[in-house]
């Protein structure tokens, strides 16, 4: 996930500044990501306010989801859905190692 340091609610409400790191940090966690896990691909997505399922909807923020081929969706709700996971403190361990 990657926020911008100063609270908004809107994409919109980002100054030119704000939105290009934004949009920098984005692509440098890609670069990161790529390295370590070795996707076959991305879901990036942002949701903007609360009926658009944002979780914290008073502060815009975008999701970065490694993809991998036959994986299934990001939040399987069906049963027998195979899945590789990781704890997080494996995969924090992992990047961090990189940054």
């Amino acid at each position: 996930m990657v926020a911008p340091y100063r609270h908004t609610a809107d994409l919109q409400d980002l100054t030119d500044e704000e939105a290009m790191e934004l949009f920098d940090i984005i692509k440098k966690g890609l670069g990161l990501l790529k390295e370590v896990m070795k996707p076959s691909g991305f879901n990036i997505g942002l949701n903007v306010g609360k009926v658009a399922g944002a979780g914290i909807a008073e502060h815009i923020h975008t999701h970065i989801v490694p993809r991998w081929q036959g994986d299934t969706n990001f939040m399987p709700v069906l049963s027998d859905t195979k899945v590789t996971s990781e704890a997080l403190s494996g995969t924090y361990k992992r990047l961090r190692a990189k940054l």
